[in-house]
């Protein structure tokens, strides 16, 4: 089977839909009742589905994207009719390959790629044209307001110290809020984050002066670390610009591999979804982090199949232990020996994050692969040991309370397993997990 005839799973398909209600009604339309003329062929698929309207809605999916078209109103991406045409083809219910491309679906795909292809030298022509003295006088002023807001920082840290901590917990939210919106202005979004969280530690719970102490000496290594910037290693000045909240730049040697997705999820708050996408390339054994964004109730465009092996190209952001890339050009479905990323036990899993650490001290967790581990319940919850049971490493809260902790524990039936997730202060977060028996079958574990 070439790159453009490679097809997707239905658990592939399904683990792309944004929420929970699109999966159930894309698997209603996985069927051929609702579709007619459909086809597939030139890296597409496309059909028309049957809704209540008199026409027919257009759906057409890219999958070299992968990208979505269709004539429904709704908003997520996919929406259920792409998602039933993908299904639709994972059952083999569109049967003929390279299908002449109707012309509505062949405008699309032209113009989809045709941006793809100007919007690439349209950044080529936007370098040369930037003016770098503006941009540098831009820069000076930003740095000087965030240096500004960190002095600021500082003092409110100090006054809370000389205080006590116990003061945090009668002042309330509000006026972290306040230092957090000043942060804002300072145009530091990175230490805005850092203070709402701050304030939230209070009403979090038993040992919460703990945290909060941790938090803030955090919060206060990254203000003297920005305060100490130009004295820093090029690489650590970069992590600690990023921190506060400036852009990251894309600017590595860019990777070409073939990409195993090993994992998607999102999360959210009141301002922005924001999509994590874990995959792993087969030639340069790099792991890399895709960061996608959609406004408050809006799911990001990106997605990407777990458990897909994707042709394509990368490129990395700079900083000290950098994992975000970001993706260039499209990515091709490709046939090939699909296998989990090279693990270790519980102590190299805990080594890595550890090293990690030393280059971003304010890193929430970093990707590891554990192998050979059974998930087992202890006295203070769920952990993944190592089959011989000399170390283990405890789940995250979040992690004990989701479905996929018990497909991880029926996948492994108390036999080793390999393990892909995020370990943190927090514990091992599981995204992904392969059994012996099937090392080419990615299981999603969320």
């Amino acid at each position: 089977m070439n790159a453009m005839g490679v097809r997707w799973t239905s658990e592939q398909v399904l683990a792309l839909a944004p929420d929970e209600a699109s999966r159930r009604a894309g698997s209603r339309l996985g069927t051929a009742g609702p579709w007619s003329e459909t086809g597939c062929g030139d890296g597409a698929v496309w059909g028309l589905c049957k809704g209540s309207g008199s026409t027919p809605y257009r759906t057409v999916v890219d999958t070299t994207g992968p990208a979505y078209s269709c004539g429904c109103p709704s908003r997520k991406f996919p929406c259920k009719h792409a998602l039933g045409l993908l299904l639709l083809r994972a059952a083999d219910g569109i049967a003929a390959e390279d299908s002449p491309v109707p012309d509505w679906a062949a405008r699309w795909l032209t113009a989809r790629r045709g941006r793809g292809a100007d919007r690439a030298a349209g950044d080529g022509a936007a370098e040369a044209t930037a003016d770098p003295e503006a941009a540098r006088r831009r820069a000076e002023r930003r740095a000087a307001r965030i240096t500004s807001g960190a002095q600021e920082l500082e003092q409110r840290l100090a006054d809370l110290l000389r205080g006590g901590l116990a003061v945090a917990g009668q002042a309330g939210y509000g006026l972290w809020e306040e230092t957090a919106a000043r942060m804002v202005d300072a145009q530091a979004p990175g230490l805005a984050g850092r203070v709402r969280e701050l304030g939230a530690i209070p009403g979090s719970g038993a040992g919460w002066p703990v945290r909060l102490l941790e938090e803030c000496a955090l919060t206060h290594l990254l203000d003297r670390a920005w305060l100490a910037a130009d004295r820093l290693p090029a690489p650590f000045a970069t992590t600690v610009r990023t921190r506060v909240g400036l852009p990251s730049p894309a600017d590595g040697a860019r990777v070409r591999d073939h990409w195993l997705v090993l994992a998607q999820y999102d999360t959210a708050d009141a301002r922005l979804t924001t999509r994590r996408i874990w995959l792993h390339g087969s030639t340069t054994a790099r792991t890399a982090l895709l960061l996608s964004y959609g406004a408050a109730g809006r799911a990001p465009q990106l997605t990407l199949p777990v458990g897909a092996l994707l042709d394509g190209e990368l490129t990395p952001h700079t900083g000290a232990g950098q994992v975000r890339a970001e993706p260039g050009g499209q990515f091709v479905p490709v046939t090939g020996p699909v296998a989990p990323p090279p693990g270790g036990p519980v102590g190299s899993a805990l080594d890595a994050y550890g090293r990690a650490l030393t280059e971003d001290p304010w890193l929430e967790s970093w990707p590891v692969t554990l192998d050979g581990v059974v998930p087992a319940r202890a006295e203070y919850g769920w952990q993944l040991a190592d089959a011989d049971g000399r170390e283990a490493l405890p789940l995250t809260p979040a992690a004990q309370s989701r479905p996929g902790l018990w497909r991880l524990v029926a996948l492994s039936g108390g036999a080793p397993v390999t393990v892909f997730g995020e370990c943190g202060h927090r514990g091992f977060t599981p995204l992904a997990a392969w059994s012996p028996e099937s090392p080419g079958e990615t299981v999603p574990l969320l």
